[in-house]
């Protein structure tokens, strides 16, 4: 295994340098690969380890690589939208010979609707594939009854002005300014839930209901018209007690 770490940390050195991967350090991708598996592993509770997981997105394999690494009786799909990508998968896949993982070029849109794979996963796993709403179209037709979808999370926002403590490693409920509930029973998900592993923040949710038919919608929709935006729309400012006009500082009616 620690050949293959080796060899998986070159090919992500050529894929930054190629502009397949971000510009940060390898070693970071490597931990956020790890802090994913075990937040997975954690969210399972060890009694239901999925054996069908799909990276949404999957880019240059973070985290699908290293979970397809640890994880050799797991099937592990790499799905992406483009060819380019897919190849660079295909060729690195073959380089670590793991013959768990499949590599799909297709758009996410597309393959929830395929027989082959609508309903089969066990697990769906996202990091920067979009915004919550997106997510949670594209991943939902793919998993099955009691399946897992599992995003990397951005960190917590500071308070007040306070300094911004590290997270520590456990499960919490997640705020529904980004994963509105109503939004996810649309799609059969559960309620979100907050899983902290080596300090990065992931959101945890589990496939309560099979997806309605109806989803996901046509290739670009989910982006065009987002089943719950990205944050709630802000509570109207209270008018003026003098004016009855909004307070300073909004954009009041000009017609």
């Amino acid at each position: 295994m620690s050949q293959r770490f080796a060899l998986l940390e070159r090919r992500w050195l050529e894929a930054r340098e190629v502009g397949l991967l971000g510009p940060a350090p390898v070693e970071d991708h490597i931990e956020h690969s790890l802090a994913f598996a075990e937040a997975l592993d954690d969210v399972s509770d060890g009694s239901t380890a999925p054996h069908r997981i799909v990276d949404l997105g999957s880019g240059a394999g973070v985290p699908g690589l290293v979970l397809a690494t640890l994880k050799p009786e797991t099937r592990v799909m790499l799905l992406d939208g483009s060819a380019r990508r897919a190849e660079w998968l295909r060729l690195t896949v073959m380089a670590l010979d793991l013959p768990n993982v499949e590599v799909v070029c297709a758009r996410a849109e597309e393959t929830g609707r395929q027989p082959a794979h609508r309903g089969h996963a066990h697990a769906v796993v996202a990091r920067a594939f979009g915004p919550p709403g997106v997510t949670a179209e594209c991943a939902a037709p793919l998993l099955r009854v009691g399946g897992l979808l599992l995003v990397s999370e951005l960190p917590a926002e500071p308070r007040g002005g306070s300094d911004v403590m590290p997270e520590e490693d456990g499960k919490q409920m997640a705020s529904t300014d980004r994963w509105v509930p109503e939004g996810l029973r649309e799609l059969g998900l559960g309620r979100a839930q907050v899983v902290v592993r080596r300090g990065r923040r992931f959101v945890a949710m589990v496939q309560e209901s099979s997806c309605p038919e109806r989803y996901p919608r046509r290739v670009g929709i989910p982006q065009k018209r987002p089943l719950f935006p990205l944050a709630p729309a802000a509570p109207a400012a209270p008018p003026s007690r003098r004016t009855g006009t909004p307070p300073s500082g909004g954009a009041g009616r000009t017609s």
